[in-house]
């Protein structure tokens, strides 16, 4: 096994300390000797962390021990290397950028669909209520290329705050369809889903964890290449390795 262990993870949630969090995590990242990026809003933290699997846990160990993110929940992956340069912790308007202010997450979520239940939907071509399961990718068209879901229906999107704009023009495609909303671990389905909920859209899911998660838990049964991801791995398969 690889000796390094990755994490991606994110959380919606209510934050009015950045500054003073910032440097507290900045502190216990330095501490744990781990590199990657954190990203802080007042809506949430969004963070992407490698080192040694030990320095990792201690990390975020220290971090649940804050309320806020005790239920945090992690994806791992294992690489040979650290693949960031060093660690940073950034406070940003948005952890995922939509420029929707009626989209709030940490309000509540939209309906998540699950990896196993989403593998024998596609499995079966259709839901549990007999309709067809559209897959809806929420990622940008360069992540699109490298890889996807089976007939998932690409917007085109050159940046993520073009979902709404792009979304309403297809809206029509969407209508007679079980929809499954994904991105590559979560975030940008959970305003997206709400972005569908508020355009009364109906039967529709995101998948909870998103492209990493379903590779760990099911592997890579409907996908078609690899999952692009933000580091200096730059995608992986379906086995969360990095692809060659």
């Amino acid at each position: 096994m690889d000796p390094i262990l990755d994490i991606a993870a994110y959380k919606f949630v209510a934050l009015d300390d950045l500054p003073t969090l910032r440097e507290r995590l900045l502190a216990d990242a330095a501490a744990a000797h781990i590199k990657g990026t954190i990203l802080l809003a007042a809506e949430g933290i969004n963070l992407v962390l490698a080192g040694v699997p030990e320095d990792v846990e201690q990390f975020l160990g220290k971090l649940r021990t804050d309320g806020r993110f005790a239920d945090l929940e992690v994806k791992r992956s294992r690489s040979a290397t650290v693949p960031f340069k060093r660690m940073r912790v950034r406070i940003k308007r948005e952890i995922i950028r939509m420029n929707h202010p009626t989209i709030a997450p940490a309000s509540g979520r939209a309906a998540a669909v699950d990896a196993l239940t989403l593998k024998r939907w596609l499995d079966a071509g259709r839901d549990d209520a007999g309709r067809p399961v559209l897959m809806l990718d929420t990622r940008n068209r360069f992540e699109i290329e490298v890889g996807r879901f089976h007939n998932a229906l690409d917007l085109g999107l050159g940046r993520f705050s073009e979902f709404p704009d792009a979304v309403e023009r297809v809206r029509e495609r969407l209508a007679g369809h079980t929809v499954v909303a994904y991105c590559t671990g979560g975030i940008r389905c959970e305003k997206a889903s709400l972005y569908l909920d508020e355009l009364g859209v109906p039967n529709h899911w995101q998948l909870d964890g998103g492209i990493l998660k379903y590779f760990e838990l099911v592997g890579g049964a409907h996908f078609d290449g690899h999952c692009t991801v933000f580091d200096e791995r730059a995608a992986l398969d379906a086995e969360l390795q990095p692809a060659g």
